[in-house]
């Protein structure tokens, strides 16, 4: 099954999910998957993962992140653990990008999971 780090949602601003703790998938070789939604045209949307070890230090930098998307799509990366067992806990954050000039407010809807890698082929072969 996989973990929700963010469920899906409609949002208009730069913001951050909530704390999600690993659990049995901490230290292990991940993938992590985004799917976009809804995005308005000449928009573009910013997603980073980052690791802590206690779910309040979240260092400086991400531990994943995902290059500027300006469609909608499913997104997938591997997200290695194995080499950062310390981290326990992941949080999504995002932000919003206009490449024009825009009178409408940004708008995207979103989803991200994480699931231990090769978990859907098992899932295919049971």
């Amino acid at each position: 099954m996989p973990t929700f780090l963010l469920k899906e949602r409609v949002v208009r601003s730069d913001g951050s999910g909530p704390v999600i703790e690993l659990g049995p998938d901490a230290g292990k070789l991940l993938v992590l998957t985004l799917g976009i939604t809804r995005i308005v045209e000449h928009q573009s949307l910013e997603v980073s993962v980052w690791g802590s070890a206690d779910g309040e230090d979240w260092g400086r930098h991400p531990i994943s992140r995902y290059p500027q998307k300006l469609y909608c799509g499913l997104y997938s990366t591997l997200l290695n653990l194995s080499a950062r067992p310390d981290v326990r806990f992941v949080r999504v954050q995002w932000r919003m990008h206009c490449l024009r000039k825009m009178e409408s407010a940004p708008l995207f809807g979103f989803y991200a999971y994480v699931e231990e890698s090769g978990a859907r082929i098992v899932a295919a072969v049971a």
